[in-house]
């Protein structure tokens, strides 16, 4: 009989060794048996999937050792209540972990999403307060994505700080340098922040956008026309370099958008782009004179 040239096993916590004196789903018995499959499957030369849960915290289920034994750890995210699917890796012994695929759920089946920005930006409405578009690069694929904030006066004793796809001790950070470098009022007002399409952003060079976006959203002004802000914030208020830059701008050219913010720091030695104009920004109080003129 042939072998196969692929083996998926959904999930390894169901599997269960009879000489192994645990319940299925258990540190020994997940050990034991990922060991013996690693062993078989070598010696079949077949590529293996071992599929696995993950806890509350995002982390995979069961022993470390089950990560140390494979070559590539994937972890397939995304929002239950959309329709879009992220894979990212976390381990790879034989390529790059800052590469992602992006994927939609059809009824043909999982779909590629050939250009996710496209997509991701399809709903944005122009004209409205609190709304930034940011790009953040994801392994090699730049992504522009929709930043929405929504600062409303509290009437809770403490103000609430609530985030959907960014770190919420990001956003507690961007919100004390607009309170204590820009004079923003953000101790009396709560703060929605979310990234539209279920994607979630954990690159700094999204600061920018997310701190324009509350400015937005504080003051009632739409800043649409300044298209795409791209950069790192830091505590001191000033606008940190980013890599990448040629990457980001031609997506962003790409889509359409006429005009960037970026750092002044990431221009130095650059070949400015004939097609796109770029606004180059040292801090955050510049870009809200910018903004909110």
């Amino acid at each position: 009989d042939s072998l196969p040239d692929v083996v998926v096993i959904d999930s390894i916590q169901t599997l269960y060794d009879p000489d192994v004196s645990s319940a299925p789903g258990s540190v020994s018995q997940i050990r034991e048996n990922a060991a013996a499959l690693m062993q078989l499957t070598k010696r079949m030369n077949a590529a293996t999937f071992l599929v696995g849960h993950v806890t509350r915290s995002g982390s995979i289920a069961g022993p470390r050792v089950l990560e140390h034994l494979v070559d590539t750890v994937l972890y397939f995210e995304g929002d239950r209540n959309h329709g879009y699917r992220i894979l990212r890796a976390v381990k790879n012994r034989f390529g790059s972990t800052n590469e992602i695929g992006v994927f939609e759920m059809t009824s043909a089946g999982l779909q590629q999403v050939l250009n996710p920005s496209e997509i991701f930006l399809s709903e944005r409405q122009s004209g409205i307060a609190g709304s930034c578009v940011v790009c953040a690069v994801e392994g090699s694929r730049p992504l522009l994505v929709e930043v929405q904030a929504l600062v409303s006066k509290t009437s809770y004793g403490v103000p609430q700080r609530t985030s959907a796809g960014f770190d919420p001790k990001r956003l507690q950070l961007l919100l004390a340098v607009l309170e204590k470098r820009e004079g923003l009022a953000m101790g009396g007002h709560d703060v929605f922040l979310n990234i539209a399409g279920g994607v979630r952003i954990e690159e700094p060079a999204a600061d920018l956008g997310i701190a324009a976006a509350i400015a937005s959203s504080l003051y009632d002004v739409p800043v649409d026309k300044y298209g795409v802000l791209i950069g790192e914030v830091g505590l001191g208020g000033e606008i940190r370099g980013v890599s990448r830059l040629e990457t980001r701008l031609k997506e962003c050219a790409k889509l359409g958008f006429e005009r960037v913010i970026v750092p002044s720091k990431s221009l130095q030695g650059f070949v400015l782009p004939s097609n796109i104009e770029i606004i180059g920004v040292q801090t955050v109080s510049e870009v809200l004179e910018l903004l909110l003129a």
